[in-house]
């Protein structure tokens, strides 16, 4: 039976000078499997790129919509604003480190491993074939001799136990009386031919021996041959991989990226813009002793005021009402404004807006404190069920099936006070809208 190469290395005590054959076919099966061990790393980090860049848009869609409706106002407010134009900007740059790596390095990983291996019809890889053929080829003449050797020196030992047994038998015979002097003549022949026989063997046995040894070193040469071009496949592969790795650096790098340094630059400055005296002057203005004020003045008696204002009629086109049969409320709203109704202490600077609902241990700072009013228990989603069109410019106009959010209950004339999702607050039909 042909002997393994690993044998043959073994026999020959070279096996860390010329490795293990089988180890160097393997390589090329390795190699084949780590490039497809590379494309799904990268597919991996890709998807983790894209999560987080969409988990960075999803926050500051959110957090943009709560910040313009909560009560920061000002300068203050749009640098708050700027974080979320941050994570915008960010996302970006992570979507296109996953464009990258999927586009770019991904492919380059495919299409050297494309180039590099040649799959057979058979099976397994040209490149290992041809390595595994140049091997077995260059192992063959020294595997017949080493053959020749292994027979040659069986053929010998096995003389050497005959010619044993021989004497064994001679030394015997001259001590046992039963064995005739003709029967001892015979047993020394045998003895003589024995010797004669293991020595022509000894002499076979080195023989091979020495030519085995002879062809060794051009042995070892074309197996080193082999393996050199084996060496030299591998070669391109580590250094394509060196290279496919520093480009993945510099896409996963953003510190590189120029864009990246300008994002917080500009956010800086945003948030150095900000400026606290002009964001408590505009409060002052518009909430506070600089905003204008009607101030009682002396007015005639007028006999059309003193009537009660006319009753506002139901718009036009208005659904027909339940049995309550609500009426529109009448013209002036303003005399009491709910503000009022709700708080005992004076509101001379309100401006009518519902009062803020949003400190943070109202609801034990858990969550967000103005995401929902709800939550403090005012507001309510409503459902619009037709259309209904602001006659006025305190009343809101919307179309059916549009959500709002009740923010006060319907008062005797029938309307309520609600905040469609784009902040405008005012005054609606209560007929017109279900709970949802």
């Amino acid at each position: 039976s042909m002997f393994s190469f690993e044998d043959f290395l073994s026999s020959l005590q070279i096996k860390g000078r010329v490795g293990n054959y089988k180890r160097a076919v393997k390589r090329f099966d390795d190699g084949h499997r780590l490039c497809n061990d590379l494309m799904s790393c990268l597919q991996e980090r890709a998807k983790i790129e894209k999560a987080y860049g969409d988990q960075l848009t999803a926050w500051s869609k959110r957090w943009r919509q709560l910040i313009e409706k909560g009560p920061q106002y000002g300068s203050v407010e749009r640098a708050w604003l700027a974080v979320m134009t941050e994570a915008d900007r960010v996302s970006e740059l992570h979507q296109e480190v996953k464009n990258n790596l999927v586009n770019e390095d991904v492919e380059k990983v495919k299409n050297w491993q494309k180039e590099a291996y040649h799959k057979q019809m058979i099976g397994g890889f040209k490149e290992a074939k041809e390595a595994e053929e140049g091997f077995k080829k260059a192992q063959k003449p020294w595997a017949k001799k080493l053959k020749e050797m292994e027979a040659a020196k069986k053929t010998y030992h096995m003389a050497c136990k005959e010619e044993k047994l021989a004497a064994t038998r001679e030394a015997n015979g001259k001590t046992e009386a039963s064995v005739t002097p003709d029967q001892q003549k015979k047993l020394h022949e045998k003895v003589d031919k024995c010797k004669q026989d293991t020595q022509k063997a000894k002499e076979k046995y080195e023989k091979s021996l020495e030519e085995l040894s002879k062809c060794t070193p051009q042995y070892m040469e074309c197996m080193e041959q082999v393996f050199d071009q084996c060496q030299q496949h591998e070669v391109k592969r580590l250094t394509f991989l060196k290279e496919a790795l520093l480009d993945i650096k510099r896409h996963l790098n953003l510190t590189e990226n120029q864009s990246y340094a300008t994002i917080y630059r500009e956010l800086e400055r945003t948030i150095l813009a900000a400026n606290t005296q002009e964001d408590l002057k505009w409060f002052s203005n518009n909430h506070g002793p600089g905003m204008h004020m009607n101030w009682p003045t002396f007015e005639e008696y007028n006999p059309d005021q003193a009537s009660a204002p006319p009753k506002k009629k139901k718009p036009d086109g208005a659904p027909p009402t339940p049995s309550t049969d609500h009426v529109a409320p009448p013209g002036d709203r303003s005399s009491v404004s709910s503000y009022e109704k709700n708080q005992a202490y004076s509101t001379e600077w309100s401006d009518d807006e519902q009062p803020a609902a949003y400190s943070g241990n109202e609801n034990g700072g858990n969550g967000n404190s103005f995401e929902d009013d709800s939550s403090t228990g005012r507001g309510v989603r409503v459902r619009a069920l037709y259309d209904y069109e602001g006659q006025e410019q305190d009343e809101l106009s919307f179309k059916a099936g549009d959500e709002l959010t009740k923010t006060e209950d319907e008062d005797e004339q029938g309307w309520c006070r609600g905040r469609l999702d784009n902040g405008r607050e005012g005054l609606y039909p209560a007929n017109y809208v279900e709970p949802i």
